[in-house]
């Protein structure tokens, strides 16, 4: 892992450290050629310079962040802002169900829109894959 991932999930409680020990591995498992490091602030895995995935510390859970998640078509995650990302959030790593995180996954690696040049594009995202 990531020294400053692990920095990051070091600094949690015990319950929040044990949800982003578990999200870093299946993650580091999943996307084994993806760049990991911490970006504004929290964790995050990117492809070709484009973020895919990450999580955070909110006030009384974590946050795990799809990029591209609304276009996953997946029931289990809430859509999260005016662009394409979607959300999942665990306050136990009980809740993380290893099948549909998995899932979620191979997804953010097969459907991703262009977050690396959105500033270039004026707030325009266009599809990658």
């Amino acid at each position: 892992m990531n020294k400053d991932t692990q920095a990051y999930n070091n600094a949690q409680s015990k319950e929040e450290k044990e949800i982003c020990n578990l999200l870093a591995e299946t993650i580091n498992a999943s996307l084994p050629k993806a760049e990991n490091k911490i970006w504004h602030a929290h964790p995050v895995w990117f492809l070709d310079g484009n973020p895919i995935v990450g999580y955070s510390k909110l006030k009384n859970c974590i946050r795990l962040l799809f990029w591209s998640g609304q276009s996953f078509d997946e029931p289990g995650l809430q859509n999260e802002g005016s662009f394409k990302a979607a959300e999942v959030r665990y306050t136990s790593a009980n809740e993380i169900k290893a099948k549909d995180l998995k899932r979620w996954l191979k997804k953010a690696k097969d459907i991703q829109w262009d977050y690396k040049n959105i500033v270039k594009r004026r707030g325009v995202l266009e599809r990658l894959k």
